[in-house]
């Protein structure tokens, strides 16, 4: 039974992606009963359980085959393993595969170590720096120098939704 998810690629023609878990035996378990286990035919597969005798270069490892794995959407870690292969989880930046820090059975998760929220918060406070930039001067105001007048070009491009390059 092939437990991929479907999704549609940009030449319309399905593509069978995974979830990844890397976690205590107890998530992966639960991964796996809710039907996200996988082998493929180089036997690899999608899920690393780590234990106490688990070394952080093993999870690190595990983490950048997953990246590298063209059939991976999501990769599912758990906070507790993310902070021990931090940089490394952090220094990901790619839409695809996702990164998400999940909870474990004996640590609970925290919000201020989560690598997508941190980014999160530094894009809504850039956002809204450069947005009162653009209000404070508008688009004919009177900039100190030509790269104030184009961050607030930029900012209100970016705010209406107009992708911008700089």
């Amino acid at each position: 039974m092939n437990n991929a998810i479907s999704v549609s690629s940009l030449e319309t023609e399905d593509v069978e992606k995974l979830l990844a878990v890397i976690g205590d035996e107890d998530t992966c378990v639960g991964f796996m009963l809710a039907g996200i286990g996988e082998v493929d035919e180089n036997r690899e597969a999608n899920f690393m359980v780590v234990d106490k005798r688990t070394t952080p270069a093993q999870i690190e490892a595990s983490f950048k085959k997953f990246l590298a794995r063209p059939d991976i959407a999501i990769i599912l870690i758990s906070q507790e393993n993310a902070d021990l292969i931090r940089p490394i989880v952090d220094a990901h930046l790619l839409a695809v595969p996702s990164v998400i820090e999940i909870p474990s059975k004996q640590h609970p998760y925290d919000a201020s170590k989560d690598s997508i929220l941190k980014r999160a918060r530094v894009s809504i406070m850039l956002q809204g720096t450069l947005s009162s930039l653009y209000l404070d001067h508008g688009p004919t105001g009177h900039y100190e120098s030509a790269q104030e007048a184009q961050l607030a070009n930029s900012t209100f491009a970016i705010s209406s939704g107009n992708a911008v390059r700089g």
